[in-house]
């Protein structure tokens, strides 16, 4: 696979939320991304039950994992009275 420089930065989130507010966007970002494996597996299936749908399984074991250590990191800050900040930018390629 080739890649070609970042053609496109998209400032997905910025900034500094209560520990509520950052689970409530964080947990949201990662819901539409499982969702999105969860149909793209079905849309697989549809035509063919054998089909090889490990990908798709393995992200949303994944993101499962990565929505309950956010969710440990937000119960911390929580405790500890702070807030979370939170950055995220998609670089977005054009590849081969």
């Amino acid at each position: 696979m080739t890649t070609t420089e970042v053609t496109h930065k998209v400032q997905l989130v910025d900034g500094q939320f209560t520990p509520s507010e950052a689970s409530d966007v964080i947990n949201a970002l990662i819901q539409e991304k499982i969702n999105f494996h969860k149909l793209h597996r079905l849309s697989m299936c549809e035509g063919n039950v054998d089909s090889d749908t490990s990908y798709d399984d393995s992200r949303v074991t994944k993101l499962q994992k990565e929505k309950m250590d956010f969710k440990s990191i937000c119960h911390q800050a929580r405790l500890a009275g702070k807030n979370v900040r939170i950055n995220g930018i998609l670089d977005i390629e054009i590849i081969d």
